[in-house]
């Protein structure tokens, strides 16, 4: 019962399909980049890929949620901030969630693999469910995701265009963050994510398995395809709806340059007097986030698992 919740396919050695193939021939090397990683790597490198491609494709998208979650305001206000920023600046702050979410979504799927698969040697025979050891692996993973906050600083620096005069790109606010204010400004937001990202991976991870098993089965590369899409974009939407709150004191806190580091707490209450005390307005942008969360998380979920399969069937 508890491998069953915790155990995905990935977790498992994946029984690959059919490699993508023209005229008879794959499309990828056999020898070549398979070649030179362990089991173990191939789900750093597939999780890395998969990020890369949902960053690219929902970029625009999170910009206008992130207006939505700074400033409080409707989307199509926000749509019509980007408007007025001009085409030059829509993909204003696209290098650092370029660099972050490829590495955390690496780090997200490549350690929670090799966590667990030390903890499960561990806990052989030492009566711990493998449900709490896959918890445990999944929170560690997600706690080691919190190393790249500075990326998240930058990008929401960039991204906010009452500091578009001062941030010139990546590299600009990266040095004058820490020349002018300390490495620790970079960890502003720091607590925050810690608490969204150690739950959501054991959530992720713990019901990945068990809602794809509740999906129609799947006989065709496309329609595993289809059922990862689905599996990874419901649980990301879900997940997306319940640290809500988390994102938007983390994206308020991280507005602010220099000054006092203000407590989770304290920035939630600000928030929640500013808009009124209403839950509502506190939620404001999570419907946009509701359906990037669903098209984001589809996308990763479903070329992570057909990468993974690509390359172990090229082995």
């Amino acid at each position: 019962m508890a491998a069953s919740t915790m155990d995905s396919e990935s977790a498992r050695t994946p029984q690959p399909q059919a490699a993508l193939t023209k005229g008879g021939r794959s499309l990828l090397p056999a020898g070549a980049l398979t070649a030179r990683l362990s089991p173990q790597g191939k789900h750093y490198v597939c999780g890395s890929i998969a990020a890369f491609t949902n960053i690219v494709v929902t970029f625009p998208i999170q910009k206008v949620l992130f207006r939505q979650q700074l400033h409080g305001v409707l989307a199509i206000e926000a749509v019509r901030q980007l408007q007025r920023d001009g085409l030059r600046n829509l993909y204003r702050g696209l290098l650092p969630p370029l660099l972050q979410k490829t590495t955390t979504v690496a780090i997200m799927f490549g350690l929670y693999e090799d966590f667990s698969r030390v903890l499960l040697e561990r806990a052989n025979n030492s009566g711990v469910p493998e449900l709490v050891t896959r918890s445990f692996a999944a929170a560690m993973a997600g706690t080691a995701e919190a190393i790249l906050t500075p990326f998240e600083r930058v990008q929401t620096l960039l991204q906010d265009h009452r500091h578009h005069g001062r941030f010139n790109n990546t590299a600009h606010t990266f040095r004058t963050l820490v020349t002018e204010y300390g490495v620790r400004e970079c960890y502003r937001g720091l607590i925050p994510i810690l608490l969204r990202n150690g739950p959501s991976n054991v959530l992720f991870f713990g019901l990945r398995g068990p809602i794809k098993e509740q999906l129609p089965e799947a006989t065709t590369r496309a329609g595993h395809l289809v059922n990862d899409f689905v599996c990874g974009g419901v649980l990301g939407a879900a997940l997306g709806i319940m640290f809500y709150p988390l994102n938007v004191v983390k994206s308020r806190a991280q507005s602010q340059v220099g000054g006092a580091f203000q407590p989770c707490r304290e920035v939630l209450l600000t928030v929640w007097r500013e808009r009124g005390g209403s839950l509502a307005m506190l939620f404001r942008g999570a419907h946009l986030n509701y359906h990037r969360s669903l098209l984001s998380w589809g996308i990763i979920n479903a070329t992570y698992e057909l990468l993974l399969k690509l390359m172990f069937k090229l082995e």
